[in-house]
């Protein structure tokens, strides 16, 4: 193991309104898997880089103890995985105030979710957060969208909600899906 990194998390996450144009960002593949859902440890393989990671409890703000580890400790780690294995494509999005958007894209069972996540220096700050027109709902507080409770979900049906119009939003954005994917040629 290499170095461990103790830190707080101030995060916000959000549900898509509008698939941005990603043909100018870089993309990064995700594959990760929980070993325990009480507490939260997570393993994560990010690009070329392998993680074990802690997490604390909160929606808005929580701990988060990372440990780089090695890509044999990984795989071995990867067999005791809880529920299914999360894989994702993420994009690295610029926004005002020195702010990224962290853009998923879920494969898979999730196939069809797009999450937004930025983090922020302060709760303040976050809070006063203004939405790009791209965004959509914010489901920080919503349990479903945790990705601890994601590696629990069988499909995308679990997590739509029929009865708001949640089916309509899901077949527009893999329709805008489909349109910028072609233009990237991805």
């Amino acid at each position: 193991m290499e170095g461990t990194e103790l830190k707080k998390e101030i995060e916000r996450k959000f549900l898509l309104e509008k698939m941005p144009d990603l043909s100018a960002y870089e993309q990064e593949d995700i594959i990760q898997g929980y070993l325990s859902y009480e507490p939260e440890i997570r393993i994560r393989k990010k690009g070329v880089k392998y993680f074990l990671t802690e997490k604390g409890e909160g929606d808005i703000e929580r701990t988060e103890k990372e440990t780089q580890i090695d890509k044999v400790s990984f795989m071995i780690l990867l067999n005791l995985v809880k529920g299914n294995i999360i894989e994702k494509t993420r994009y690295q999005i610029p926004l005002d105030n020195n702010l990224t958007a962290e853009f998923d894209i879920y494969h898979d069972a999730l196939e069809g979710l797009f999450t937004i996540e930025v983090e922020f220096e302060s709760k303040e700050i976050a809070e006063a957060f203004k939405l790009p027109i791209w965004f959509g709902e914010d489901v920080t507080s919503d349990k479903r969208y945790k990705n601890k409770n994601l590696a629990k979900c069988e499909d995308m049906n679990t997590l739509l909600d029929l009865t708001s119009g949640g089916f309509i939003r899901w077949l527009k954005l893999l329709q805008d899906q489909c349109l910028v994917l072609n233009q990237t040629g991805y």
